[in-house]
């Protein structure tokens, strides 16, 4: 194996391998292969129902899969003798719902996972955290509680805490789903800058201008398989299936 093949193999994040998923007699996920390098930012797009949002929850076994492996940082987490919660300490999950802990302060969300796994001391969470607060403009909210924030606020406290992890791998399931339209540009704003920073990012989504803008590949879901993947401007320029064309018609 040559040093670039080494390389390109050292490179791979997520490596998903005949991926299925069953709910019942309903077959969600029917044989997915794929692979996510590092500071990868892959955009997930499809109908609802299409498995895109099962596909990304099976990444850190929050759905068990039916079958097939996924590897993630080399290890196979479908693997029962895995302790999956030490590897979905470095994979960031952000929801569509914020599920920040409503008793708690903003500080106190952020810097409650980290002290409590043992990952930093309570000094140097509660450091990061103010840090990372900073640098998305709510510092003075540390002490507020998610009630007394609006919803692209909850959802810029919900990314900073799974970056509070120093996570390898950040997952987005339909982030800006849930969001009044003004408050979009907020949080695909902060998006953005974690891929300029070359965070390795899966992001299902519906927002077309994002995975254009920031995608390296866009993925196309529909009936539990890939139909069709590419580099954004190809993607959206020229799609080949006749299924992503009648898609695109319909979203762009």
């Amino acid at each position: 194996m040559s040093a670039n093949q080494t390389n390109a193999k050292n490179d791979v994040v997520i490596s998903v391998k005949a991926l299925e998923k069953s709910f019942g007699d309903i077959k969600v996920l029917r044989g997915i292969d794929y692979e996510i390098k590092k500071g990868e930012v892959i955009c997930v797009i499809g109908p609802s129902g299409s498995g895109k949002s099962t596909f990304l929850r099976c990444l850190n076994l929050l759905e068990e899969p039916t079958g097939g492996q996924i590897l993630f940082e080399g290890v196979d987490i479908t693997d029962p003798k895995t302790n999956i919660n030490l590897h979905r300490q470095k994979m960031g999950m952000v929801f569509q719902q914020f599920n920040l802990f409503p008793h708690m302060t903003i500080l106190k969300n952020l810097t409650f996972a980290p002290v409590k796994l043992g990952k930093m001391t309570a000094a140097q969470a509660e450091e990061k955290a103010m840090a990372l607060l900073k640098r998305v403009g709510l510092a003075d909210r540390a002490g507020a509680y998610p009630s007394q924030l609006s919803g692209g606020q909850k959802q810029r406290i919900a990314i900073v805490r799974a970056l509070c992890m120093e996570p390898a791998v950040m997952l987005f399931d339909e982030p800006t789903s849930a969001l009044d339209p003004e408050m979009v540009g907020e949080v695909l704003d902060l998006m953005k800058e974690l891929a300029r920073e070359g965070m390795t990012m899966v992001v299902v989504t519906h927002e077309m201008g994002f995975a254009r803008e920031v995608g390296t590949k866009v993925v196309f879901i529909d009936q539990g398989i890939i139909m069709e993947e590419n580099e954004p401007a190809e993607f959206f320029k020229n799609p080949k299936s006749p299924r992503l064309v009648e898609f695109l018609s319909k979203v762009l």
